[in-house]
């Protein structure tokens, strides 16, 4: 009894070389996306060193010595400890902006009377820029905690309102016929059609009150804090440590970057179910 072997298969078709592709493709995507960051921060270094004059470098030093100072603010705690003060604050705001405008939206969106009766108070508030209310804030609540938040909670409610409400009116007319057709409920329209049809556009609303939240945050921390980012901006500036007040707004910008790429992963994750396009 003889057995036979079979030869090894060998790819030599697209498949063979999807992978490399697909690869390249990425590592090229990724280079044009972050050649424009690249380049502004190489001027930022070399600009100072080789263009300006030293006055003016004084004021604007390379990238190079305001990381030394950033590096000099995580190792002796300055950083960790102005950074959880913004965050405590922040993350306090966002989450009882998103806790009330969420409900808020949708019951407004749903009941079309309601959203007649409030839609020229919500287009009136929408428009009165949250730092314009700063003082407002500040006379009623004092210059503690309290005022700070509720300056973050008015910023992040109307950017997660006014995305809930578009999202549940935008929801395509013959989903909703058809699933009528098949004899749902109300409840059961809304928790299976137009609450999952919104997510994206909540989402959106989600993200844009996430970054309202730390820049609103840190104008409101310049005045009357005695922690935070901004109080670290604002203290570093009038002390004339200006490698240090670079160091807090390249903190700020990362902080804003991760918190970003934090919803759009969660996003993803609770849109699951939607087509992905194809590049």
């Amino acid at each position: 009894m003889t057995a036979t072997l079979e030869a090894p298969k060998v790819h030599t078709g697209p498949e063979a070389v999807e992978k490399p592709r697909e690869k390249k493709k990425r590592l090229s995507k990724a280079f044009r996306g972050s050649a424009a960051i690249l380049l502004f921060l190489a001027v930022w270094e070399l600009a100072p060193q080789f263009v300006l004059d030293e006055g003016t470098r004084t004021f604007l030093p390379p990238l190079s010595e305001d990381l030394v100072a950033l590096w000099e603010l995580i190792l002796n705690g300055q950083l960790a400890d102005h950074l959880l003060a913004s965050l405590g604050r922040s993350a306090a705001g966002f989450v009882i902006a998103v806790g009330v405008s969420v409900p808020l939206g949708l019951l407004i969106a749903w009941y079309r009377p309601l959203a007649e009766f409030l839609n020229p108070l919500l287009e009136l508030a929408r428009n009165t820029a949250a730092l314009a209310l700063l003082p407002v804030f500040t006379l009623l609540l004092g210059i503690g905690e309290v005022s700070k938040i509720a300056l973050i909670v008015y910023a992040c409610v109307w950017p997660v309102l006014l995305n809930t409400i578009a999202g549940v009116n935008t929801v395509d007319p013959l989903l909703v016929k058809a699933a009528r057709s098949l004899g749902l409920s109300s409840p059961s329209l809304f928790r299976k059609v137009i609450l999952p049809s919104a997510v994206p556009t909540i989402f959106t609303g989600i993200r844009m009150a996430a970054a309202y939240s730390i820049l609103i945050l840190i104008a409101a921390e310049m005045v009357g804090a005695k922690a935070g980012l901004g109080y670290l901006i604002n203290n570093s500036q009038v002390n004339f440590q200006i490698q240090q007040m670079y160091a807090a707004i390249i903190t700020v910008s990362v902080l804003g970057l991760a918190i970003n790429a934090g919803f759009v992963a969660l996003e993803r994750r609770f849109s699951t179910w939607r087509v992905k396009e194809k590049a």
